[in-house]
């Protein structure tokens, strides 16, 4: 059985390691004054938590819950996100149960989160500036107001999903987030094509590789050290789908999802979409920016045995991320009454740079699958909705498993393509049903 960690809610997690806890909600590194001294990122993420400015911060003792949560809530709790459950062992990363992703659009609120550092203080639009040089012939420096005016602006539904999602289900278990299947959304997004930002700049015959960084800061408070800075080929680069984003769903970007500006490279792991973004560095050879080496964001060029060792020279770039499908209706571990009971399952499902072609659902444990009806895309780059109507002859334990295939006829396994870093778990998703008498 694999390895899961148990989830704490905050009380608990204060209760048993103050200092950690601080670590992971404000990014308050442990060991630090026990007198407080809130600052910086740490300052503002408290402050989105209790929905105001603190003007006594400095007094604030360390590893103590704001009461404005201590009473009400065993959850933690961001301003402007709701139903996310807390992973614990990174600064602030959260995903959305599968039931909450049932919305074609994702509702900001349920966004999932993904950081790899301290988030910036300051993610007002009016002074931002994003700086375009490198393998270019005209370096650009624009504000969000040169954005909109010198380019188009389009809005595209597009999903991002984080490599490393599933990974809480690997066996052995693989070190990082232990994301179940809940690091992925589909929100829509407003901003000016990637593609025509470059084509202004003039790019290069030498450009191979775009680089992007952030202004979020490396967790030791390094102002030399940058958390992640991964990038993209030129061609990928170049997809009209791609956007520079400056507004979600109609209106701002919510700051845990990269405001003012950010990337989006739909298909690919939601790590090339960089956040909070102010460069993009066009470059000559293969981006070597942090999370872009080694292992990071990389898996092995052949198929490994669980728990294989494998030379770091035979891991490679992952791009395009696989198909894959997620039940989003009804929600997982229901009870229904009244015997023999006729459903619907609903869900979305998305194949990275390629499409849909098909769903299939299942509730006899593999031996028959029902082909589910597909909606169409708006876009490319959109997951797609599916429903099926399943049948449940009797009272009993149920599995509704799916699976989806892509337009290149690659489907959805039943087991794990284990790799040593845990990313790009595509298994196909089950649910359990109970139906009684």
């Amino acid at each position: 059985m694999a390895m899961t960690k148990r989830e704490r809610g905050l009380c608990e997690l204060y209760a048993e390691d103050p200092e950690r806890a601080d670590h992971l909600v404000f990014g308050r590194r442990a060991g630090a004054d026990r007198r407080g001294f809130l600052k910086g990122a740490g300052l503002a993420a408290l402050g989105a938590v209790v929905g105001a400015a603190l003007p006594f911060h400095r007094n604030y003792p360390a590893g103590l819950i704001p009461a404005a949560l201590a009473e009400t809530t065993e959850d933690f709790k961001i301003q402007g996100k709701s139903g996310l459950t807390l992973l614990n062992d990174r600064p602030l990363n959260a995903e959305t149960p599968a039931h909450l992703l049932d919305d074609d659009v994702t509702p900001v609120e349920r966004h999932f989160i993904r950081n790899n550092g301290i988030p910036p203080e300051n993610t007002g639009a009016e002074d931002w500036t994003l700086k375009v040089d490198g393998e270019v012939s005209t370096p650009l420096e624009l504000s969000i107001e040169d954005l909109q005016s010198r380019f188009e602006v389009v809005s595209l539904k597009l999903q991002l999903e984080c490599g490393g999602n599933g990974r809480a289900s690997f066996n052995p278990p693989a070190k990082g987030n232990q994301w179940t299947v809940g690091a992925i959304a589909n929100s829509e997004w407003t901003g000016v094509r990637y593609a025509d930002v470059l084509k202004a700049a003039g790019v290069k015959d030498s450009a191979v590789y775009t680089g992007h960084i952030g202004a979020d800061t490396h967790l030791s408070g390094d102002p030399e050290k940058l958390p992640i800075s991964r990038g993209v080929p030129l061609a990928k680069a170049m997809d009209p789908h791609n956007l520079i984003a400056f507004q979600m769903n109609g209106g701002p970007i919510h700051p845990m999802n990269g405001a003012p500006l950010r990337v989006v490279v739909p298909g690919w792991p939601g790590s090339c979409s960089q956040k909070w973004l102010r460069r993009i560095w066009v470059r000559d050879q293969v981006h070597d920016g942090p999370k872009m080496t080694g292992t990071s964001y990389r898996v092995p060029s052949y198929p490994v045995a669980p728990g294989e060792k494998v030379d770091k020279k035979d891991f490679v770039i992952i791009e395009s991320m696989p198909v894959k499908s997620l039940i989003t209706f009804p929600e997982t571990g229901v009870e229904l009454s009244g015997g023999a009971q006729s459903l619907e399952i609903r869900g979305h499902a998305w194949a990275g740079d390629r499409a849909v072609r098909q769903v299939q659902v299942s509730h006899d444990f593999g031996a028959t699958w029902t082909e589910a009806e597909l909606s169409p895309v708006p876009n490319p780059y959109a997951w797609q909705r599916w429903r099926a109507q399943i049948e449940l002859p009797q009272a009993g334990y149920y599995e509704v498993w799916a699976r989806a295939t892509d337009d290149q006829g690659a489907m959805q396994p039943f087991a794990i393509a284990w790799n040593p870093k845990g990313y790009l778990n595509n298994s196909l998703h089950r649910i359990a049903l109970r139906v009684t008498a």
